[in-house]
C-alpha cells in the first residue's frame, strides 16, 4: 500500500512551470493537489498521459528569453566595470556559478515573467550565493537568494528539525520576489528596492529621509550607503553585461534549453533521501542540489513536500518505484518529554548514542532538552509516516550537559579532642562569598545584519 501510493503520485509529477499557464496554455491542466498557495501557479502534466520531451518552449535558448526580457536602466558608474572586470579575470569561477544556475535559471525566469518583472532580477543569485543552494553567511543568511532567519519567518519559508526552505529553490524564489516586487512598491524604482533587499528598506528609507532633508537627490547612486551595498546593483549589471554580449568578453555561457530542468512530484509517504535518489538513478549529490531543503535523511509527507528531479528522471523514478518492494523509509522521530543526554536516550530506546548524535547533529558535551523533536531508526514493524505536528513544528534545543558530580572518599573519622574543640564562627563576608552566584551564561540576540529585516546577509560563503 505505501509503494502504490507514492507511485499513484508520482505518475501525477507536475512540470514547475510558473507563469506558462498565461503564454501557454497546452502546457496546463486541472489537476493541482498542491494546498500550497504558492505552488498552485505551477501547472502540472500527468506522465501517465503526456511525455516530458513533447514539450516545447517558444525559443531553444534561455539566453535570449533573459536577454529579450532586460529591463533596467544603465547604471553610469565607473564601478559597474569594475566589478566587470572583476568577472572577466575570473573565468573558472563565472563557468562554475553558471553552471550551477542552470538548474535552476528557467523556473526563475518564468517566474519573473509571470510578474512582469526585469530578467535582471533573475540574475540575482549570482551576486548572492553563486547559485549555491547551500551556501550560508556569516550572519547565517540561506540559500540562493540569501535568507536572514527573520526574513524568512516573515515570509513563511519554515525553518526547523526537518527543512529550511531558505535553501529550497521553489519556496524561496517565491518568497525573494515578493520581497523584492513589495520593495518596489514602497520605492518606486528598481535600484533602489534593490539596495533595499541588500540593505534593509529601513536603512534606504532613512537615507533618503537624510538627503531630502539636505535637499539633495534621492536616487541610488546619491545616497550614502555601506560599501557593499554601494557595490550591489553594479555586480548585478556586470553579470547583466556578460549575459548580453559574452563574446565580447571573451566568455562562453553554457547552453541553457527553454524548458523545465525539473520536475516537482508530491511526495504522500515518508521517503528516505538516499531511496529516492536510488529510485530516480541520481547520485546523492546530484539529488540535494535540487532538494537542498531537507535537513534530514528523510522526506516527509505530513506536510505536502515536494521532490524536484530532473524530467529524464521523472519516468525512471516512476518506473523503479513500481518494482520497489523494500520499506521507503527507515527513520521514525519522537518528542523528548525530559532532558537526557544522547546517551541516556539511546540507552532508554536500546539504540546507538553515535547514531542518535549524527543523525540530530548533536556535538559532544551537550544534553537534548525536554520538549525536543528527535529523528531516530524506526523500529522494527512500524509503518506509520512522522505526524504533522512533528513535521510543521519540530526544534531542537540543546543545553550543555551537567558533568556527574566527582565521587569523594569518606573523611578521615575526627579525634574526640577535635570534635569537642568549639568551631569558630563564619565570617559572614566570607561566607557571602562562597555562595554559589547565579549564572551569567545569557544569550546574544543573533546579528541580523541589518535593522530592517534584509533578506541577504553582509557575506556569504559559497563554493566558487
Amino acid at each position: 500500500m505505501m509503494r502504490r501510493s507514492l507511485l499513484l503520485i508520482a505518475s501525477a509529477a507536475v512540470l514547475v512551470l510558473s507563469g506558462c499557464a498565461s503564454t501557454s496554455p497546452e502546457w496546463s491542466s486541472s489537476t493541482d493537489s498542491r494546498r500550497d498557495p504558492r505552488a498552485a501557479k505551477a501547472p502540472r502534466v500527468d506522465l501517465s498521459k503526456q511525455s516530458v520531451s513533447s514539450i516545447m518552449a517558444p525559443s531553444n535558448d534561455l539566453w535570449i528569453q533573459i536577454r529579450q526580457g532586460f529591463q533596467l536602466p544603465e547604471l553610469d558608474s565607473p564601478l559597474v566595470e569594475q566589478q566587470t572586470q572583476w568577472l572577466v579575470k575570473r573565468p573558472d569561477y563565472v563557468n562554475r556559478s553558471m553552471a550551477r544556475s542552470s538548474r535552476y535559471l528557467f523556473y526563475i525566469v518564468e517566474e519573473v515573467n509571470r510578474r512582469n518583472m526585469p530578467t535582471e532580477i533573475a540574475l540575482l543569485p549570482f551576486v548572492e550565493s553563486a547559485f549555491n543552494p547551500e551556501a550560508k553567511s556569516t550572519a547565517k543568511a540561506m540559500g540562493i537568494w540569501q535568507f536572514m532567519p527573520r526574513t524568512g519567518q516573515d515570509f513563511k519559508l519554515t525553518q526547523n528539525v526537518f527543512r529550511d526552505e531558505r535553501r529550497d529553490v521553489l519556496q524561496s524564489t517565491n518568497a525573494a520576489l515578493d520581497y523584492l516586487q513589495r520593495l518596489y512598491k514602497q520605492f518606486g524604482d528598481w535600484q533602489l528596492a534593490l539596495a533595499a533587499y541588500n540593505w534593509g528598506e529601513g536603512n534606504v528609507a532613512r537615507a533618503i529621509k537624510r538627503n531630502q532633508a539636505q535637499r539633495k537627490p534621492t536616487d541610488y547612486q546619491s545616497l550614502t550607503m555601506p560599501r557593499e551595498t554601494r557595490e550591489y546593483v553594479p555586480k548585478l549589471m556586470a553579470y547583466k553585461n556578460i549575459v548580453q554580449n559574452p563574446a565580447a568578453y571573451n566568455i562562453v555561457l553554457p547552453e541553457l534549453e527553454n524548458h523545465p530542468y525539473f520536475v516537482a512530484i508530491d511526495v504522500t509517504r515518508d521517503i528516505d533521501v538516499d531511496v529516492a535518489a536510488q529510485l530516480a538513478e541520481m547520485s546523492l549529490e546530484d539529488f540535494r542540489n535540487l532538494n537542498p531543503a531537507f535537513n534530514k535523511p528523510v522526506i516527509l509527507a505530513a506536510t505536502d513536500q515536494q521532490m524536484l528531479l530532473p524530467f529524464a528522471r521523472a519516468e525512471l523514478f516512476q518506473m523503479n518505484l513500481a518494482s520497489y518492494t523494500k520499506p521507503l523509509s527507515s527513520w521514525t522521530a519522537l518528542k523528548v518529554t525530559k532532558s537526557e543526554t544522547p546517551e541516556q536516550l539511546a540507552t532508554r530506546l536500546a539504540l546507538n548514542p553515535e547514531t542518535i548524535r549524527d543523525v540530530n547533529n548533536i556535538p559532544r558535551g551537550m544534553r537534548i532538552r525536554a520538549g525536543s523533536t528527535v529523528l531516530i531508526p524506526k523500529p522494527p514493524g512500524k509503518q506509520s509516516d512522522i505526524s504533522e505536528y512533528l513535521a510543521e513544528h519540530g526544534q531542537l534545543k540543546l543545553d550543555k550537559a551537567v558533568p556527574p558530580k566527582p565521587k569523594t572518599s569518606k573523611p578521615a573519622q575526627a579525634n574526640t579532642a577535635s570534635k569537642s574543640a568549639p568551631k569558630k564562627a563564619a565570617n559572614p563576608k566570607t561566607a557571602s562569598t562562597q555562595q554559589k552566584s547565579p549564572s551569567t551564561n545569557t544569550t546574544k540576540s543573533a546579528k541580523t545584519g541589518t535593522t530592517s529585516g534584509s533578506g541577504v546577509s553582509a557575506s556569504v560563503k559559497t563554493a566558487p
